[in-house]
């Protein structure tokens, strides 16, 4: 797969394989990538264990619950029929298997919950375009998380980060935690006033599409690459 190819591409699974390949997936964007596919069918997670898990798997990634937790949140979710449920306790199944020959329990959440929805609609038509759709909206997700793996992560100079305060780090910070992504055009001024004049870190705060936790610039300023 070519750059080009990256950036157009709609199958999140080959997505994966290619930034395996690139050293660009991790066990957190491998979770988190799972976490964020149950997050765009919450509306389906109808039973708390479900919501509960994947709530779990999140706070699983910051260090806040334990791999006990993390166990226990995923065998109640186990328990309720459906491709929603399934999403959610695979995204805090855990192990991740990564590489090429057991890849990416991800890949498995994110056909879940894009079966979960398309199961929304009625008839062939119906159902091929909605699991159209919601691929590659997962892929736009899936972009979010890693950047581009046929780049280099830029590197971010600490005068940047200590800049009025710490004010680009007190911002990322409010995004992650109260999942404020609406404001990453605002991120993206401070890190302009603070000297930041890398395109690939402004445009993607500046993009229109969906960012989620886990989005590669808010990682990068917080240090949870």
């Amino acid at each position: 797969m070519t750059e080009a190819e990256w950036l157009a591409c709609t199958d999140p699974t080959e997505m994966m394989y290619v930034s395996f390949e690139q050293g660009r997936w991790t066990e957190r964007q491998d979770r988190y990538f799972s976490c964020a596919c149950c997050r765009r069918i919450w509306h389906l997670l109808t039973d708390e264990p479900s919501r509960t898990a994947v709530r779990v798997a999140e706070r699983f990634l910051d260090g806040l619950a334990t791999p006990e937790e993390l166990e226990t949140a995923s065998r109640a979710a186990q328990i309720h029929p459906g491709f929603a449920a399934s999403a959610a306790a695979i995204a805090a199944f855990p192990t991740r298997e990564l590489g090429n020959n057991g890849i990416d329990v991800a890949a498995y959440a994110a056909n879940a919950a894009h079966y979960a929805d398309a199961k929304a609609f009625s008839g062939e038509a119906d159902w091929d375009r909605a699991g159209r759709a919601e691929q590659t909206a997962q892929a736009d997700l899936l972009r979010d998380i890693v950047g581009n793996p046929f780049r280099p992560l830029p590197l971010l100079d600490p005068v940047i980060l200590r800049w009025n305060g710490g004010t680009v780090v007190k911002l990322a910070q409010v995004i992650y935690d109260e999942r404020r992504f609406g404001d990453m055009p605002v991120l993206a001024d401070a890190l302009e006033e603070a000297g930041c004049t890398d395109a690939d870190i402004l445009d993607h705060c500046r993009q229109p599409g969906e960012h989620v936790r886990g989005c590669w610039v808010v990682d990068l300023i917080l240090g949870k690459q």
